[in-house]
């Protein structure tokens, strides 16, 4: 018998006859002699709906008031599930963030997971009562709600893993699995059997929205095995784990993209120490999280920099960057977010010379520009004009020879 604890997301509970399916498929797992425990996100579009309503009141919202009102979409489906999972003759039981509790530090909309007392759901477990958990949310200690931010159920779900001692964290989905790029996109991609938790958190970060990139890292942390599957078919997906030695034999993994991207520039910024800190600082302050970061010295003790941040950053950053730059005397600050960065992949990387001009030779070949680039040991992304972001996914994923059949699994 197995403790498991599986996440179902939006398109999995979408709707009644859904919610139901996902009550079969959870009391399945149960009769098969397994604990489980359940975390649910809202109906899909639902937390896009209520934020739409609460910009209908304030153009930026509270982030108090809006974490409280984004939090219902959640108990709207954990409720539902525990009325499905009882009229199959199961009991169940619905749980909010401070009914666990999921203790988060008070950062609101953004809040990070500090402790999640197991006691209650370990008592529903022993009484054989399905615990049902509602994703993406949590307390503070001043019994303030507070929102996970975007993916952020995946993150309860690996939390919540880790609080029971879980065997397993299964995610469903509306994909089987994990692929080697957007099948959208590429239709040669391929499911990846198994996956590094290196590997996920760099695709997570770089814009693969299968998991979000907090729950691997927490899953990596305290070694729970993630099944990345789909809710709509009994076909095994993908498994995210600690690297072994047949990782290493596969040069990249996958190839992603992301187009929420933006990208600053400070004109004829003074070059002397402390100028970085002074420009880097409030955009800090204000939790935005900056990624690529380049400096062009010019002439006469003046630089050039330039970074980027997630598009849905851009205009806040802008306010910041130029009340910035007035202060320290830069010339300008100008911003694009006509931009998307692609990557790849690969743990097999750390042991290969030549990965990065190879992936600069083909986007070349193709007459891509590149803007900006950055790497670590087993990813290398570059920024380039949005309009070319599909072309480069096709050329990468091909120049890479991931549309053939590879060793992942054997």
């Amino acid at each position: 018998m197995a403790l498991i604890v599986q996440k179902y997301g939006g398109t999995s509970v979408a709707d009644c006859k859904k919610i139901e399916n996902v009550a079969e498929r959870v009391i399945t797992c149960k009769r098969q002699g397994n604990d489980v425990a359940v975390v649910l996100s809202a109906m899909s579009g639902e937390t896009n709906r209520l934020i739409a309503l609460a910009k209908e009141i304030q153009a930026r919202p509270d982030p108090r008031e809006l974490d409280v009102l984004m939090a219902t979409g959640e108990q709207v489906t954990i409720a539902l599930f525990a009325m499905a999972a009882k009229k199959r003759g199961f009991e169940a039981k619905s749980f909010l963030g401070f009914q666990v509790p999921i203790m988060t530090k008070p950062l609101f909309n953004k809040a990070r997971i500090e402790e999640i007392p197991s006691a209650n759901l370990q008592d529903a477990l022993k009484a054989g009562v399905i615990p049902v958990v509602a994703g993406f949310q949590g307390v503070t200690k001043d019994e303030d709600i507070t929102t996970l931010g975007r993916g952020g159920s995946d993150t309860t779900a690996v939390a919540l893993a880790a609080a029971l001692h879980a065997d397993v964290c299964e995610i469903y989905t509306d994909v089987e699995g994990v692929y080697t790029t957007d099948p959208n996109i590429c239709p040669s991609a391929k499911k990846i059997e198994k996956i590094t938790y290196e590997e996920m958190m760099e695709m997570a970060s770089l814009g693969a929205k299968v998991l979000e990139i907090r729950s691997v890292e927490m899953a990596m942390r305290y070694d729970i095995p993630i099944h990345v599957r789909s809710t709509f078919t009994n076909t095994p997906g993908t498994l995210v784990v600690k690297e072994d030695e047949k990782m290493e034999h596969i040069l990249v993994s996958g190839v992603t993209y992301s187009r929420n991207e933006a990208r600053i520039t400070l004109s004829k910024v003074p070059d002397k120490p402390g100028i970085a800190s002074s420009i880097f600082n409030p955009i800090s302050s204000a939790n935005i999280a900056i990624d690529m970061i380049i400096q062009n010295t010019r002439a006469g003790d003046l630089t050039d920099m330039t970074f980027t941040v997630s598009r849905d950053d851009h205009d806040q950053a802008m306010e910041i960057v130029k009340e910035a730059a007035s202060k320290i005397g830069a010339e300008k600050v100008t911003g694009d977010t006509n931009i998307a960065k692609v990557s790849i992949v690969g743990v097999g990387m750390r042991n290969h010379a030549g990965v990065a001009s190879q992936m600069f030779d083909i986007l070349a070949r193709h007459g891509i520009n590149i803007l900006m680039i950055s790497t670590s040991e087993i990813k290398i992304s570059c920024v380039i004009e949005e309009k070319y972001t599909e072309l480069a996914v096709r050329a990468l994923h091909e120049g890479f020879g991931l549309d053939k059949p590879s060793l992942q699994g054997k």
